[in-house]
């Protein structure tokens, strides 16, 4: 919602993307999330959280960088002008099992990049429970724990009937315009490019927020980009 905080009944795709790429990603792979089991449905909890009511522009930004007596900190906490508190409805308790689908990015195939060498090592992390930051469920504040699973038939799920949630956010951005990659280019690259190239390869993704009729069977949420219908602003997107 706009003001107050409230969950979604599950966890979306996008927040199991995160959960993954805080594992391992690399711009010559990304993930596609195939499916979402649920083992733990958890119950709700409701608290205050503080927030701010101010962001930092990139202007403001440069004009700090150029100026520093200019700086205006965002002032949060308890009765400071940018502070605010707001209701959060959340989860708790809640375990879930994400199956995904790794792929080779555009930037992974032109670099001649092999698929099997980035799944091995999402195993290594995940079995060793490495990663890079660590995972959360929506906010970061809300820290995961992960573990690699080999058999998903031995893990009993949770009793979730048969139920449509309606339309939830799929994911911040595209998922069907991840397949380009995105890497910064070295000071050698650079400097070997033509003058006046972009200072990075592949594609700068902008959030675009895009949602799913989702729904729950035998508790297990379908959510494969190519499998469900993705909803857009001006649309609806299938691909078969």
């Amino acid at each position: 919602m706009k003001v107050e905080r409230v969950s979604y009944p599950i966890m979306t795709p996008s927040a199991a993307r995160g959960v993954l790429e805080a594992v391992f990603w690399e711009p010559q792979m990304y993930y596609l999330i195939d499916e979402i089991r649920v083992a733990k449905k958890g119950h709700w909890v409701s608290f205050r959280r503080n927030e701010v009511t101010s962001v930092v522009s990139m202007d403001s930004a440069k004009t700090w960088m150029k100026s520093p007596e200019k700086f205006r900190p965002i002032l949060a906490g308890g009765g400071a002008d940018d502070g605010t508190q707001r209701n959060m409805l959340a989860l708790e308790d809640v375990e879930y099992i994400i199956s995904s689908e790794v792929r080779l990015s555009n930037v992974g195939e032109r670099s001649g990049q092999k698929i099997e060498k980035y799944m091995a090592e999402i195993v290594r992390r995940a079995q060793a429970g490495k990663c890079f930051h660590r995972p959360a469920l929506g906010m970061r504040e809300f820290a995961a724990d992960f573990d690699w699973v080999e058999n998903l038939d031995g893990i009993p799920l949770a009793n979730w009937p048969n139920e449509d949630l309606g339309i939830i956010l799929y994911d911040v951005f595209d998922p069907t315009a991840r397949n380009e990659g995105f890497r910064w280019l070295s000071e050698q690259e650079l400097e070997s490019s033509k003058r006046g190239a972009e200072r990075y390869e592949g594609r700068a993704l902008k959030p675009q927020a895009v949602f799913f009729k989702a729904r729950i069977e035998n508790a297990r949420m379908v959510c494969h980009p190519e499998r469900v219908k993705l909803l857009r602003q001006g649309g609806v997107h299938h691909v078969a």
